[in-house]
């Protein structure tokens, strides 16, 4: 799981709708033929979709699931707006112009062989990304903790997998991280059956509170989500002394570095620096972009 250089790995290339399933809260979850992007993406990485040819702005969207041999990848999204209302409208057989996979992807360090991945929200994505390529290579151990304040675009089902020191209200899973084989539990504040009644972050500390010092030492965080949740995340991961890789979610305009108009400061040792999330993240490390105050 290393770091690649990512700009002669972008594809362009017109994908075509294999499916799209509805799921409560106006989430879908649509599948695409796109071979060239298959091959390359990482976690962490996004596309740039064109949602349809009456629109000249691209809409960016986390990569959620690659599959190389079949030439597809799979995105979650909400419909919120004009662009993914139009999106939501597309039927098997069409095609749509993707750009990707762009930007930097997760790091894993194998001396850290515990990660806990936390996602929120459309911040799923590519929690559920990480889960499965870190499940295909040891050392790696994948626990995830995922959370919405809308329905979850899954079914519940009861956890197969035992984790010590949660409370015994979260007891329910996404049932294709079970299936894999990676522990997880679920979180909101909405009284969902078997979920954690409270933040993602809560229920990570019940489980860091669990470990003993050595198998903490083993831990690292990778969360996408919500700038507050990430916020809430970097904080937590500064407390328990832990490290961080955050994925960062900003508007775009053209996904790949030209427009600079998804810049954030970042901290580097040379003192504050503005970097484009698109290329130059949309992965950076928590402390990097979160401040101690």
């Amino acid at each position: 799981m290393t770091d690649r250089p990512h700009r002669d790995t972008i594809a362009l290339e017109d994908a075509r709708v294999l499916s799209q399933d509805a799921y409560p809260g106006d989430q879908r979850i649509l599948r695409l033929a796109a071979p060239a992007c298959a091959r390359d993406a990482r976690p962490g990485q996004f596309v740039h979709l064109r949602c349809d040819p009456r629109l000249a702005l691209r809409r960016p969207l986390s990569i959620m699931r690659a599959d190389p041999d079949a030439g597809s990848i799979e995105l979650l999204y909400k419909v919120v707006g004009e662009g993914t209302r139009l999106l939501a409208t597309r039927r098997p057989g069409e095609t749509l112009s993707l750009l990707g996979p762009i930007g930097q992807p997760f790091a894993p360090h194998a001396e850290r062989p515990r990660a806990l991945l936390i996602g929120g929200g459309v911040g799923l994505p590519p929690m559920v990304f990480l889960a499965d390529a870190l499940r295909r290579a040891p050392p790696w151990r994948p626990f995830a903790i995922l959370g919405s304040e809308v329905p979850f675009p899954f079914d519940l089902q009861p956890a197969r997998h035992p984790i010590a020191g949660l409370p015994a209200e979260a007891s329910a899973a996404m049932p294709l991280l079970d299936d894999w084989g990676v522990p997880n539990r679920l979180a909101s504040r909405q009284g969902y059956p078997g979920c954690f009644s409270g933040y993602v972050t809560d229920l990570a500390e019940h489980w860091l509170a669990a470990l003993d010092e050595a198998a903490r030492a083993e831990v690292e965080v990778f969360a996408c989500g919500p700038h507050p949740m990430l916020a809430a995340v970097a904080d937590l991961a500064r407390r328990w002394g832990l490290p961080c890789q955050v994925s960062l979610e900003e508007y775009m305009a053209c996904g790949v570095g030209g427009c600079a108009g998804c810049v954030v400061e970042v901290r580097t040792p040379d003192g504050p620096a503005m970097k484009r999330v698109c290329v130059d993240g949309p992965v950076f490390a928590a402390e990097q972009v979160f401040f101690a105050a």
